[in-house]
């Protein structure tokens, strides 16, 4: 699993529920930005990794499982580390 991956699979996820990564931020009960693209790196290019504390939030938020937002992990973004 990579920063890559991590990021892609909760777009997905928002997707899957009707949301933006924005709208599935504000129903967790997270700033809005939380998840914007923007803020995936720092200024020096390091990556930024959501919480785990974000990633609970968005599942409880949905009524999801675990297994229905680590579903979207995969070796797709391998190559994207």
């Amino acid at each position: 699993m990579n920063h890559y991956q991590i990021w892609r699979a909760i777009e997905l996820f928002a997707k899957e529920h009707g949301l933006s990564c924005s709208g599935l931020a504000k129903r967790s009960g997270l700033d809005p930005t939380t998840f914007n693209k923007s803020k995936r790196f720092s200024k020096y290019e390091q990556p930024r990794w959501p919480s785990t504390n974000s990633i609970a939030k968005i599942i409880d938020a949905t009524g999801a499982q675990p297994q229905d937002f680590f579903k979207f992990i995969n070796n797709e973004g391998k190559e994207k580390q």
